[in-house]
């Protein structure tokens, strides 16, 4: 098949979403298939609307394959008589994330707008599948297929995990992400403030995605007197991002909204028990008191609770390592996923 996929900058951004992005196009061309890869400018949400102006689809394809991310730029486009099938891959609807009431409003319609203009959609969670259906309905053909979580190799066995969990010594915590505010960096600050929790955590994630606010994370830890507490490492590689993961004990990410939540899992692969929230998919991999805990989005108060409570029973964080190591083991494969995708791709393209 000749593929296109439209995208907003780069396709080595680090995210969850561009990391899916990536892992699909590999499989594909792995498989045979051609991918072109459509690259439009990063701007601000009312300059991708301008878009609309001039952005045409690109020709000679048998099939499009759209970023959702993309949606306010491709609307136009999308609307007028194209040759092939348009696919949405949606990570999460932007209207799902926490913004004022207003822009939320916006939001919706704007991307209401971009749902109804494709012919189908690639979902990263039945969380997701759930949100656009229940905004545009459920007629078009769809495929949830969830993201590659094997990017880390074999992770350690359980008497590895067992020994780590029963160490002593304060809880070595976590937090793996870009530092923006939808993940949640400041409730787990402000939790480590309130309880003075025995717990040393480590910030793992760009602090250049939003400056400003790292740099306000940053100042919280000084000004709260946890500078011996909380290490940031920035954005890390991959080797020394897993011997970090492999020396933790609890990952924990209270993340406003998450469409899928594949940090969870990475963590787990490491029989890390994951501390999410309840709002978004975290729930579809957190099985709350069996491999991590889901706390209400904010919630510092609870939060302090789990990682205090997780400090002074290492039994219970025995426990959970293992659940959560046996939930990394029983997810499907990156390969499965990619070869039902491109199955569905390909039925989409034969009905075209």
């Amino acid at each position: 098949m000749k593929l296109g996929l439209v995208i907003y900058g780069s396709l080595e951004t680090l995210s969850g979403g561009y990391l899916y992005d990536r892992k699909l196009i590999a499989s594909l061309r792995a498989l045979g298939d051609s991918v072109e890869i459509v690259s439009l400018p990063w701007r601000n949400y009312l300059a991708h609307l301008t878009d609309n102006l001039r952005f045409r689809l690109p020709s000679g394809l048998d099939l499009l394959i759209q970023d959702e991310l993309n949606h306010p730029s491709l609307i136009c486009a999308n609307r007028r008589p194209h040759p092939y099938p348009i696919v949405g891959l949606v990570h999460h609807l932007r209207a799902s994330e926490p913004h004022p009431a207003w822009l939320n409003r916006l939001y919706r319609a704007v991307e209401r707008r971009y749902l109804e203009s494709v012919d189908g959609f690639i979902f990263n969670s039945n969380t997701t599948r759930h949100v656009v259906h229940g905004l545009v309905g459920p007629g078009r053909p769809h495929l949830v297929a969830n993201p590659p979580t094997d990017r880390f190799g074999k992770g350690p066995g359980e008497r590895q995990v067992w020994a780590r969990a029963r160490h002593s010594g304060p809880l070595r915590a976590v937090f793996l992400g870009n530092v923006i505010p939808r993940k949640g960096l400041h409730t787990l600050l402000e939790a480590l403030k309130l309880e003075k929790v025995d717990a040393r955590l480590d910030v793992a994630g760009s602090l250049s995605v939003d400056p400003a606010y790292a740099q306000r994370m940053q100042n919280v830890v000084e000004r709260a007197g946890l500078g011996s507490q909380v290490t940031f490492h920035d954005a890390l590689a991959q080797k020394p991002l897993a011997r970090l993961l492999r020396n933790s004990q609890v990952l924990a990410v209270p993340s406003a909204y998450e469409g899928f939540g594949i940090v969870y899992l990475e963590g787990m692969a490491f029989g890390l028990p994951a501390i999410g929230t309840t709002a978004g998919a975290a729930g579809e991999i957190i099985q709350d008191g069996q491999n991590g805990y889901l706390i209400p989005p904010g919630d510092a108060v609870s939060l302090a609770k789990r990682l205090q409570g997780l400090a002074d029973e290492r039994d219970l964080l025995a426990r959970l390592s293992l659940n959560a190591l046996k939930r990394y083991k029983d997810q499907p494969t990156w390969e499965q996923s990619a070869k039902r995708i491109r199955l569905f791709l390909m039925n989409l393209v034969d009905r075209a």
